[in-house]
């Protein structure tokens, strides 16, 4: 397989793949701390070592779904330069979601046999 395949086929993958973990690393970020939406993007980009990028409206999409399902709850503060900014903070639900699709689906590749594979993979690419 050609190697511009296999880059364009890796793009699609990650694409979709890192739709899915923008919400991962937003309920992430809240468990840290209060945050307001704009600091998000540059401390999910620093977080996931840059390989998570996300957009302004991206993160206000995912925080507005977030707010309607309860995981989160906003409140604007007065800020010391510009109009007041609305700070998100993770409610209980939302640290039990974290913490439930943590253990289902992250900490999964820290079991022997998984490892074991991902060195199978990792180890063989030169």
């Amino acid at each position: 397989m050609s190697e511009d395949k296999v880059e364009t086929m890796l793009r699609q993958w990650e694409q979709s793949y890192k739709r899915g973990l923008l919400s991962f690393w937003i309920l992430l970020l809240l468990n840290e701390r209060e945050m307001y939406a704009y600091e998000m993007r540059d401390e999910i980009r620093e977080m996931s070592l840059g390989a998570m990028v996300a957009d302004d409206n991206s993160i206000y999409r995912a925080l507005k779904r977030f707010a309607g399902a309860g995981l989160i709850r906003s409140e604007k503060r007065p800020s010391e330069v510009g109009p007041p900014r609305r700070y998100f903070a993770l409610t209980e639900m939302g640290r039990e979601l974290l913490a439930a699709f943590i253990q289902r689906n992250v900490l999964v590749f820290q079991q022997p046999q998984v490892l074991k594979a991902i060195e199978n993979v990792t180890g063989n690419i030169k």
